[in-house]
């Protein structure tokens, strides 16, 4: 047994585990690099390389141009009204999910551990593609980002927990692909179990100096990770 293994059975199983969404439970990589591309010629900018364009999954939108093109100011919200328009009526649908995912779902359902989805994606655009894909019937509970990305990954992980019903947080995980994920967990004082099949960690080391409790390399580790099953 690893050391993070016996760090999560040694507490006992969880209530509660929230998921990113990007990276973590769909591949939504065509859909947003199809309406970041759009979005960058319609504001006219250089187009960035395909190395480059990949950090755009995941963060907010404006976080994402306002690092690519050291911007500022009300011209990033101007930028999120083109992408999420375009996204919306154009791209939203292009993604698919990871293999297994929906097995780790039931499974979760099956311990009485209740799966939520807490997402930097607009929440009325992630209920979408999330009840397109078939998570609705495993997930009941979906928080997103609002339009000016005032929300923090804090604020929605908080509004899942809420909603979920569970009021001791250590007995709540998030489950992510991204800094942005543990960083919200860890602000919360939550657990963070993290992936490396999705967009931003790659392998264990870029978990260095991120507190987490497992790191798992398919969906199918997590419920393992998870109850030891």
């Amino acid at each position: 047994m690893t050391e993070n293994e016996k760090k999560i059975r040694g507490g006992g199983r969880y209530d509660a585990a929230v998921f990113d969404l990007d990276g973590t439970l769909l591949d939504t990589t065509e859909g947003v690099l199809a309406a970041a591309r759009y979005t960058i010629e319609k504001m006219g900018y250089p187009m960035l390389s395909e190395e480059r364009l990949a950090a755009f999954i995941g963060p907010p939108i404006q976080d994402s141009f306002a690092a690519a093109y050291g911007l500022s100011g009300p011209v990033l919200q101007e930028i999120a009204t083109v992408f999420r328009d375009r996204y919306k009526d154009v791209d939203l649908l292009k993604a698919r999910p990871y293999e297994g995912i929906y097995d780790l779902c039931r499974g979760l359902l099956d311990r009485g551990i209740v799966p939520a989805v807490a997402t930097y994606k607009r929440e009325d655009y992630a209920v979408t593609l999330l009840e397109h894909y078939g998570f609705g019937k495993y997930m009941k509970v979906m928080h997103g980002a609002d339009h000016e990305n005032r929300l923090k990954k804090q604020d929605i992980i908080r509004m899942c927990i809420a909603e979920a019903g569970v009021t001791d947080l250590r007995r709540v995980v998030m489950i992510g692909d991204t800094v942005h994920d543990a960083e919200g967990a860890a602000k919360l004082g939550v657990d963070f179990l993290a992936v490396t099949y999705g967009f931003g960690f790659r392998e264990a080391k870029d978990l260095d100096g991120v507190p987490n409790v497992g790191i798992a390399e398919k969906p199918s580790d997590i419920l393992g990770l998870l109850c030891g099953a």
